[in-house]
């Protein structure tokens, strides 16, 4: 490896090396990574000998930006790329490098009345949500993140540096917009902004009791919303707090009108901060913790919210869970992207999120089997979460596809996906 230290313009640790379990360490400090070194690399030509350098030695290499995905990688030379983090924009188009977060990409964007398809955290980084589909905020209007995608400058697995386009490689484009980070290192993405010149959102929130009312309300907003309008039911609990519900939203407009009034009509609200809001200010809605922390999550796709899923979820607190949350999908969602990521026909998503710690795994699991009749089995790709398999999240004709593509592009394996399409994470 000292080879490559004298190759690269960033930085190369090893094991023993001051800084190196720092460097090592994922956003969810649960994942432990027992890396064979980590390279923080300073630009594109960093990433091309890096992946060179493996190649050449029978090496893999897994790529991190924030390392919000983080599975557990054993051996593998990791690569972060959290300093390439430029952003441009011009002609209604975001230019950014590797690193580069959603809040970055929102400040620039928001001025000029336009937002790229983020999620609900401004610190993730866009090329990991985007390779993996990126479900957002305005997913229901604009569909999947991947969909707006228009070029990609990426490494494959040879070292070498190309620009990819629907004209120039139709089907590594293909793959790279869902598909994940098997197939090559994306050192730049090119994607097409969305109009948002008004923005309106927030949070409403209420005592934990009142939660069936306002459950209720939402599959009454929920089942005729706009796409202009996303709405999340989030059931919260907080050690030493009590429990809370609370009710996310965005619209795509100045005044949702009557779209909310349901919500207005529950009573007993505690807090509601809906307004307009500057695009930047959107991961201020759902306030995700933005420093590194450990935490174990799970996502299941709704097939519906009756009253049966409804009961199943209110059946029991939550705890020793933090949220357990219902997104309201459909929209552009149930129109082909154009990539990998397909289509999704589910109109809700389940995410449970909760600490790192005995019992919140069986907590999962009860409420996941209990809604067993009412989940489809399949799992977006940006939203896996660790021991699950890149298989759950595609249809057996593009898992096939991505395969071999893999083969066919990678055939010695040198470069490796948080949840890799030929096996397990």
């Amino acid at each position: 490896m000292n080879e490559l230290k004298n190759m690269i313009k960033g930085r190369l640790w090893l094991p023993g090396d001051a800084g190196f379990d720092e460097a090592r360490t994922p956003w969810n400090l649960s994942v432990d990574q027992p890396v064979a070194a980590v390279v923080e690399a300073a630009g594109a030509d960093d990433v091309a000998a890096t992946v060179g350098h493996a190649a050449l030695h029978g090496l893999t290499v897994t790529t991190q930006a924030s390392g919000h995905g983080a599975v557990t990688a054993e051996g593998v030379v990791l690569l972060r790329t959290h300093l390439m983090d430029t952003v441009e924009i011009a002609d209604g188009v975001a230019r950014v490098g590797a690193g580069a977060k959603w809040g970055q990409v929102l400040s620039a964007a928001g001025p000029l009345g336009l937002t790229g398809v983020a999620g609900s955290s401004p610190v993730v980084s866009v090329t990991g949500y985007t390779l993996g589909g990126g479900l957002g905020w305005f997913s229901r209007k604009y569909g999947f993140a991947s969909a707006s995608v228009l070029a990609a400058d990426v490494v494959d697995a040879t070292g070498a540096r190309v620009r990819v386009t629907a004209e120039s490689d139709p089907e590594l484009f293909w793959a790279l917009r869902g598909g994940g980070g098997d197939f090559a290192v994306v050192t730049g993405l090119e994607f097409a902004l969305s109009p948002a010149p008004v923005l309106y959102g927030g949070r409403m929130m209420w005592p934990a009791e009142r939660a069936p009312e306002v459950l209720a309300a939402f599959r009454e907003v929920t089942a005729g919303a706009p796409e202009e309008l996303t709405v999340w039911f989030d059931l919260l609990k907080f050690p030493g707090a009590p429990g809370l519900v609370a009710v996310d939203c965005t619209y795509l407009g100045e005044d949702p009108g009557e779209l909310l009034r349901p919500f207005d009509a529950v009573g007993g609200a505690i807090g509601d901060t809906r307004a307009v809001l500057p695009v930047a200010d959107l991961g201020s809605i759902c306030a995700e913790p933005t420093d590194p922390t450990p935490s174990a999550g799970r996502v299941e796709l709704l097939t519906g919210l009756d009253d049966a899923v409804a009961a199943a979820l209110l059946a029991d607190p939550i705890d020793p869970l933090f949220s357990v949350q219902v997104r309201h999908l459909g929209g552009a969602l149930t129109r082909p992207s154009g990539g990998a990521a397909g289509e999704l026909t589910e109109p809700y998503l389940l995410y449970m999120v909760g600490p790192a710690m005995p019992g919140t795994a069986e907590r999962m699991d009860v409420l996941s089997k209990a809604l067993v009749p009412h989940t489809s089995g399949r799992k977006p790709y940006t939203m896996l979460h660790s021991g699950e398999q890149a298989a759950s999240a595609f249809d057996a004709g593009t898992l096939a596809r991505l395969r071999d593509l893999k083969r066919a592009r990678d055939p010695h394996g040198v470069l490796r996906a948080n949840y890799p399409v030929l096996g397990t994470a």
